[in-house]
């Protein structure tokens, strides 16, 4: 066979990547070429794009390599699978990511890997690039390494020299379902790993006995995916496994990535595929974790069999699940109070603590600092509203749901 050129490889390993949940540069060191070298971290010049549920598409996003020794029954790229493979050499990926960035198309590098012949050669390689791109090139940008959590603890201690951000998957909620579709995986190698990456982290920020700061490692710190639907698991035990992980690892973001059964995938996989929704609510859910202050547990009371209304976002289902604690004297409440209100977010709660300080609010100074007065009336009061019985009525849910709407009928 032929060997592949370099349009092909990237077409067939950018593709392999869309499965990789990626993440933004905010929260990296700022870096700039002012001085000298290449690319900037942030700042003027760089245009970053999110989608919905936050991750930065600004990144040239591929793997190293589709080929793998794993045998993950959930994923496209196992070595069971039939899928077309491609391989890039070091070189290739330095230059195309420096070529993408002069073009001012990306703003760094997002790189992750099936494992070739042992875990340890890939993440080699993968260290290789990014010492690479830092050392040799002068680049400034943002670098993402997807960690195998299998390589050596050194090989995990220098790619965190040189990444903005390393993410090691945690796969799947529950261990049970790992070691079932994930034989090859250890749930204790994952959590060594992240617990490492937690600690080198915690380690650089602080000064030596001789007043120096260490090398900075990760200094966007880590992140890990987790895979929605490919074993039992309802939205709760996600989100408290979620729960588990940003406090025993202090983790920047946990990814949900919907799971696509493939066609000739194991039979213990489910046949369904989890809809579009579900990854959404599990976003805006984990989002109600790490910033209004709710756990998995009071989620979990307006999630009925365990799973997320799709109908409704999760802190309005939680409000109607809990009505008793309503309605809410928004001019007196307690911040924790204000962020459980349909309609408020973070932004707005601060600015009514600011603004009640000189004056009682009105439903009329809400809407002007930006609250979503039409969700929060049945959940509060201030002078000159009320909400009487709205808060109690039994067509208050029907009031936010979405309208049905007619199927097609071919």
């Amino acid at each position: 066979m032929a060997p592949r050129i370099l349009q092909d490889k990237l077409a067939i390993l950018a593709d392999a990547a869309k499965y990789d949940a990626s993440c933004a540069s905010s929260g990296g060191q700022r870096r700039d070429a002012r001085r000298g070298g290449l690319g900037s971290s942030g700042g003027s010049g760089i245009c970053h794009a999110y989608t919905p549920d936050g991750r930065c598409i600004s990144l040239l996003k591929i793997l190293l390599t589709n080929f793998c020794i794993f045998d993950c029954a959930y994923c496209i790229n196992r070595v069971s699978s039939n899928v077309e493979r491609a391989r890039f050499t070091p070189e290739e990926v330095v230059s195309l990511t420096l070529e993408f960035y002069r073009r001012n198309y990306i703003e760094g590098l997002f790189l992750s890997s099936g494992i070739v012949r042992s875990a340890d050669q890939t993440m080699a390689e993968m260290v290789r690039i990014a010492r690479s791109l830092r050392q040799d090139h002068g680049f400034h940008g943002y670098i993402h390494l997807k960690t195998i959590p299998e390589a050596s603890p050194e090989l995990i201690r220098e790619a965190g020299l040189h990444a903005d951000r390393l993410s090691i998957n945690v796969e799947l909620p529950q261990d049970a379902s790992l070691r079932r579709l994930a034989p090859e995986k250890r749930p204790q190698t994952i959590r060594t790993a992240m617990a490492q990456v937690r600690l080198e982290t915690e380690a650089a920020g602080d000064r030596t006995h001789t007043g120096r700061k260490p090398p900075r490692f990760a200094p966007a710190g880590q992140s890990t995916q987790m895979i929605v639907g490919a074993d039992g698991a309802d939205d709760v035990a996600i989100l408290d496994s979620a729960s588990r992980l940003y406090s025993g690892y202090r983790l920047r973001r946990v990814y949900y990535s919907g799971f696509s059964p493939i066609p000739d995938a194991s039979a213990a996989l489910p046949l369904v595929k989890p809809p579009l929704m579900r990854e959404h609510r599990l976003y805006q859910a984990d989002w109600l974790l790490r910033f209004y202050g709710f756990t998995a547990e009071d989620i979990g009371t307006a999630a009925p069999g365990g799973h997320l209304d799709l109908q409704l976002d999760p802190k309005l289902a939680w409000a109607l699940q809990n009505r008793a604690l309503f309605p809410v004297a928004v001019n007196a409440a307690p911040r924790e109070m204000l962020l459980r209100v349909p309609g408020f977010g973070i932004r707005i709660v601060e600015r009514i603590l600011a603004a009640r300080r000189d004056r009682a609010l009105r439903v009329e100074d809400l809407a002007w600092m930006g609250a979503l007065v039409r969700k929060a009336r049945p959940f509060i009061m201030v002078p000159g509203w009320s909400p009487g019985a709205l808060t109690d009525a039994a067509d208050l849910r029907a009031r936010f749901a979405p309208p049905p709407r007619q199927l097609a009928l071919l």
